[in-house]
């Protein structure tokens, strides 16, 4: 019998009461391996209910203490890692090493929200006036609730919960239904780790928990990572229905090769950036844009070459250098991309329809493919694919590089590759997107740097952790405070209060 997967509520395990369940694939063999619940909108009311009230106590937890239950979890985290890993890997089809990265990064979060001590003072100022002082704090919204996508089911939802929970929020999570099995088990480390019951749930659901999410009035605020159409949609809802949100959506990620890169260099960090995890990241590298045709020309050949010999494998091969993608849906979605940029006059350079992994011929499997003579007018140019095609978009000179990438739609991340310093920090202060590398392929910013796109990449006044993440789920309370002599008093005023 195929096993369901439960939703965490309460600090227990809790079976569906509803009728709606989606299918759990295995993505290297294509099987059904799980069924998760699709929570009714009642069943969320009541995750939303039990969060508020776990949530007053916690609250009142001093920081310090909140903190150490965040380090047992590192603890704990490293200690079932591999586990963990092996986990991820066989709900999303990530590989094993690469499903180690996701869990890091989501940890390195947590390591930095166990300074929240410091992060969560507030000001003080004494003798504004006569007597009188000023001081601010921070102070948690309540519940709070996190919406995350298939491509990372441990380091979104830990970027998310850690500076909730650092802060004193209850956390709400609706992880991905189609890898849902880490976000639960990461849900049972933080109760080992000591985290009260109903401080973080977790309910599985799709739009209609969404909705629920997003409208309740207990809801304070919301984070989301997904498309740009969802991530619109959740982030008006949201504001609309007077909560915090930040919402982060698609991205088309451009990597400018100027003439004097070190072009093997170059190619290795495309390689690695465009096809690492089938390309199912939001910061994949999809765009390269050489300068010159000189530059063009020896790069796609490097490329090419570089792509015939890249091994796809089921995600728990050692020797697979990317695993399959998470389902059929994203298999003919990007298959559909290729055909279009055939149709639309790209130059094919490598295919990667079609592809058969032996003993595996049900898996979602797509092998690379690499597009050439890309123009901005194509849609492989202008939408996100989310798989593993990279495409060469050639530039006459340095400001047309530029400028393609400032000028696209989505504004997450870029990157230039360049030995000239000027050209660099030029590129750095003039592109107009949120996230850049310098001979860095993915600038994912390390995590007390803040994450987050511009343009149709976000939504939203502040990003994702650093200092920013406690600003979001903190809210700030300002008191001026007067203890006057005894006896004095200064008869009423009906004038403002000056600094004078």
């Amino acid at each position: 019998m195929t096993r369901m997967i439960p939703h965490f509520v309460g600090g227990k395990h809790v079976d569906p009461t509803g009728g709606r369940v989606a299918d759990v694939f295995d993505p290297s063999t294509g099987a059904v391996q799980a069924h998760v619940p699709l929570a009714s909108a009642d069943e969320v009311r009541a995750v939303i209910a039990n969060a508020e009230a776990a949530q007053a106590d916690w609250a009142a937890t001093n920081p310090q203490k909140r903190a150490r239950v965040l380090m047992r979890f590192v603890e704990l985290v490293n200690r079932d890692m591999d586990d963990l890993a092996r986990l991820l890997s066989s709900e999303h089809g990530k590989t094993f090493g690469d499903a180690k990265g996701d869990i890091q990064r989501g940890i390195e979060v947590i390591e930095f929200c166990i300074g929240a001590p410091h992060l969560l003072k507030g000001e003080y100022s004494t003798g504004v006036g006569t007597g009188i002082d000023v001081y601010s704090m921070r102070q948690p919204l309540g519940v709070v609730a996190g919406i995350t996508p298939f491509n990372f089911p441990a380091m979104i939802p830990l970027w998310k919960a850690g500076p909730a929970l650092a802060s004193g929020n209850a956390f709400v999570l609706k992880p991905s239904e189609r890898d849902p099995s880490v976000p639960v088990r990461l849900a049972e480390l933080f109760l080992e780790a000591g985290l009260p019951a109903g401080v973080f749930n977790v309910v599985h659901g799709d739009k209609e928990a969404v909705d629920v999410l997003i409208s309740d009035p207990r809801i304070q605020a919301v984070g989301f990572v997904g498309s740009t159409p969802i991530a619109e949609y959740i982030y008006t809802t949201a504001i609309g229905n007077g909560k915090r949100a930040q919402c982060f959506g698609g991205a088309k990620n451009h990597m400018i090769v100027m003439p004097d890169a070190d072009l093997d260099q170059v190619a290795d960090a495309l390689i690695g950036a465009g096809y690492g995890s089938a390309g199912e990241r939001c910061m994949a590298i999809s765009v390269a844009v050489p300068v010159g045709e000189e530059t063009a020309d020896a790069l796609a050949a490097k490329l090419a070459e570089r792509v015939a010999a890249l091994n796809v494998g089921p995600s728990l091969s050692e020797g697979a250098d990317y695993g399959p993608l998470v389902n059929s849906a994203a298999v003919d979605r990007v298959a559909g991309y290729i055909q279009q940029g055939i149709d639309q006059g790209a130059t094919l350079l490598a295919d990667g329809r079609g592809i058969t992994v032996d003993g595996h011929e049900g898996g979602f499997y797509l092998g690379p493919t690499l597009f050439d003579h890309v123009t901005t007018e194509m849609a492989i140019y202008r939408e996100e694919i989310f798989g593993p095609v990279l495409v060469i978009a050639r530039a006459a000179d340095y400001e047309q590089a530029l400028a393609m990438a400032s000028d696209h739609e989505f504004g997450n991340g870029v990157a230039i590759f360049t030995r000239d310093g000027d050209a660099a920090r030029d590129f750095a202060a003039r592109v107009n997107v949120g996230m850049v590398g310098v001979n860095v392929p993915i600038p994912v910013p390390i995590a007390y740097y803040t994450f987050g796109g511009w343009k149709r990449s976000g939504f939203g006044d502040l990003n994702q952790h650093g200092a920013d993440a406690f600003r979001f789920y903190t809210k700030t309370k300002t008191v001026t405070s007067r203890w006057p002599s005894h006896g004095v008093r200064d008869g009423a005023s009906f004038v403002i209060p000056t600094m004078n």
